[in-house]
This record gives C-alpha cells, structure tokens and sequence, in this order.
C-alpha cells in the first residue's frame, strides 16, 4: 500500500508563513506529478501548485510570488513554502501525487489526509 501525509499545518497570522511537507511511503517504484489542493467549505478542491518529476513547477494565479513548491525525490517528499499568508489561503490543504507501485505498470492517484491552515487578520 501506498501512504502520503502531510505535515506543517497550523494557525498564522496574516503576513506569516508555513512550509507544509508530504510525504509518500509504501511499496513505491516512482512517483510522477505530485500537487497541492485547498479546499474551502462549500467548494471543490482547487490547485494551489504542481509539479513534474522533473521539477517543473506552477502555481495558482492567486498564489504566484507568494508560494513555491518543491520535491526532493530521494526523501519521496513535496513541499508548499507559504509567505505572506492571507486570509484567503485558509482551508484544508491535501497533498496529490501519482503513484508508480513497484510491479505495477501503470500509474495510481493517491491523496493525503489534509492539514489545516488557517490565517488570521
């Protein structure tokens, strides 16, 4: 089976920052796009920011110049660096990637569990 938590959630005022990790473990070959999601109440999950196995990135319009997302795929891991965190950005935050199951030859979506971020004015 495959796992990914996230890690980093937490409460900011507006301004501050966050760094949110996930993490994927479990019987992996490979991963392909991981991506963070928000989720606000009454709303579909929206892309906040992606990126490839090779490290091309994008980010959401409303997020550009504020947050960056990386991966280190030694350590299996996506990063969100959150600065100057607003108000909007509060929701809950799941971790995305695409899964490449050792014996498998094909690839699986996996999420996380989300973490909370909530900012405060």
């Amino acid at each position: 089976q495959v796992q990914l938590v996230e890690s980093g959630g937490g409460s900011v005022q507006s301004g501050g920052s966050l760094t949110l990790a996930c993490t994927a473990s479990g019987s992996i070959s490979s991963l392909g796009n991981m991506a963070w999601f928000r989720q606000t109440p009454g709303r579909d999950r929206d892309k906040v920011a992606g990126i490839a196995s090779g490290g091309s990135a994008n980010v959401a319009e409303s997020v550009k110049g504020r947050f960056t997302i990386s991966r280190d795929n030694d350590k299996n891991t996506v990063y969100l660096q959150m600065n100057n965190m607003q108000p909007e950005d509060t929701g809950i935050y799941y971790c995305f990637a695409e899964v490449r199951r050792v014996g498998f030859t094909y690839d699986q979506e996996y999420w996380g569990r989300g973490t909370q971020v909530t900012v405060t004015s």
